[in-house]
């Protein structure tokens, strides 16, 4: 899995021009799944994330998690995440997971999420516009593949 992490003040995704789901302060996932994936992988990336101290306590040093504010996440799908651009000008995404093991995968992933922290997600492979006011900004990424070794 890659996740891409963004603080944010607000976010939100529409589809077809209409809102389908929008949080206040919390978390913007972008999350792509590859074929290794596994639940490891998902239960690894849900703590991981649930627990980041990212947030700015009364210090304004950052020592709390979404959890601590009582925060949201909105999970957004996102392939492109494994694009490989070293060959051409043309990206393949050939290491992003097969679209059904992905989508199984995706929405695992955001049950999880949501057992610990109030989770909304995108709608797999549509066509999404997402907005944010991105807090910081800040901004992480996470690649399980760095915990499989």
């Amino acid at each position: 899995m890659k996740i891409v992490i963004q603080r944010v003040k607000s976010a939100s995704v529409s589809i077809d021009g209409a809102i389908h789901e929008e949080i206040k302060r919390g978390l913007l996932l972008l999350v792509g799944i590859e074929d290794a994936d596994t639940e490891f992988e998902l239960d690894y990336a849900a703590r991981k994330i649930t627990q980041m101290r990212i947030f700015s306590d009364s210090d304004d040093k950052m020592n709390l998690s979404v959890q601590d504010i009582e925060g949201k996440i909105l999970s957004i799908s996102q392939f492109t995440l494994f694009a490989e651009t070293k060959k051409g000008n043309r990206p393949s995404f050939s290491s992003a997971g097969k679209p059904d093991f992905a989508k199984k995968m995706y929405e695992k992933f955001n049950q999880k999420l949501n057992q610990i922290v109030p989770t909304k997600a995108g709608v797999f492979a549509a066509d999404m516009q997402v907005e944010l006011l991105n807090d910081g900004p800040v901004t992480i990424i996470v690649d399980t593949k760095d915990i499989r070794k």
